[in-house]
């Protein structure tokens, strides 16, 4: 039995050392160290020996099968090593040739403009405060003064919810973040309803309506309210605010302008205009060849409103307004059509 055993593996290490290539070397290994092997049927005879040669013949068996896995082993790697240096050979390198180039994600150009915002805002005391964007139409409209028969419904086509039942208060798709103001000034409300904190807040989000697309107007898009409501709070306060906000995203430089508007939720109001960058003030399609470009529209909280939120008028007042993120981007970045943000062409996205 040992002679066989010397003999086996004699016999396969000779076979072993000729091997070049792995389909073979797969082939030996079922061949000498398989089930079927001339070696596992000497473990299959142990049963015939006597108690004298089982140990020794045992011993021998596990050296031989030890010995013919490592020599395996080293074959296989060595045979590895051929194929890798024949690729190598073969296969030229250009190391002129450019590397290939690491796309990295980056965040949307409206989410870093509304980012922009509200650090400044932040360095500037506001809060974040963020609301739903599906409301009721008392929230959107009528506890913002806008009665269900108002005129001034008109300035904006609303997304109503389809529901079972009829109701004179639908779902909708908020046209505005104005609603926000209504939902903090309760909350804030709540905690001293007879004698109400002030608030400086800034409120994020999109907003739809169902309206004509052009370069400047889409009927998705971001917008953030700010609102602040405290005791002796006067429209010069409004103004030397947006003035700061402005200076402080376009610029030392930037021109603006007040002008006079009207908002069913503010009294007196205004609309805020920037100095169209995309043409330099000469006029374009972004700016309707005014040479200025709208960023928001603000205004006192109308006493309405206050008294809707908790805040009585008498003793309170407060400034609102609601800016586009967008349209900002638009002027820092000189870009002439607002779909481009909602349009997903990576030539856009990725210049961000």
């Amino acid at each position: 039995m040992l002679e066989k055993l010397n003999e086996i593996e004699k016999t396969a290490l000779q076979s072993l050392k000729s091997i070049t290539d792995a389909a073979a070397l797969e082939a030996w290994r079922v061949a000498n160290l398989g089930r079927s092997s001339a070696l596992m049927a000497v473990f299959s005879e142990f049963g015939k020996l006597s108690k004298e040669e089982k140990p020794v013949v045992g011993a021998a068996a596990n050296r031989v099968k030890v010995k013919l896995e490592a020599e395996f082993e080293s074959q296989s790697q060595a045979v590895k090593n051929a194929a890798l240096a024949k690729s190598l050979a073969e296969e030229k390198l250009d190391v002129t040739l450019p590397g290939r180039t690491k796309f990295i994600g980056r965040l949307h150009p409206s989410t870093q403009q509304l980012r922009r915002v509200l650090d400044i805002l932040a360095e500037m005391g506001f809060q974040v405060y963020t609301s739903r964007e599906v409301e009721t139409d008392e929230y959107n409209f009528q506890l913002l003064n806008f009665p269900p028969d108002h005129p001034a419904r008109d300035m904006q086509d609303t997304f109503f919810i389809k529901t079972d039942v009829e109701t004179d208060n639908p779902m909708l798709m908020r046209t505005h973040t104005s609603p926000g103001q209504i939902h903090a000034m309760r909350q804030f409300a709540k905690t001293n309803p007879q004698d109400p904190p002030p608030i400086r807040i800034a409120l994020p989000g999109m907003c739809f309506r169902y309206e004509q697309i052009t370069a400047r107007s889409e009927v998705q898009f971001n917008q953030v309210e700010g609102l602040a409501v405290g005791k002796n709070i006067t429209f010069a306060d409004l103004k030397g605010t947006i003035a700061d906000f402005v200076r402080r995203m376009f610029g030392e430089g930037a021109r603006l302008r007040f002008r006079a508007s009207y908002f069913p939720f503010t009294e007196p109001s205004a609309e805020v205009d920037v100095e169209c960058f995309v043409c330099g003030g000469k006029g374009c399609q972004v700016c309707k060849n005014s040479g200025w470009l709208e960023i928001l529209g603000c205004g006192m909280v109308h006493p309405v409103v206050l008294q809707n939120g908790g805040y009585d008028p008498k003793i309170y007042s407060g400034f609102a307004w609601g800016m586009g993120p967008e349209r900002q981007l638009m002027l820092r970045n000189k870009i002439n059509d607002i779909r481009y943000f909602w349009g997903n062409d990576v030539r856009f996205l990725e210049q961000f």
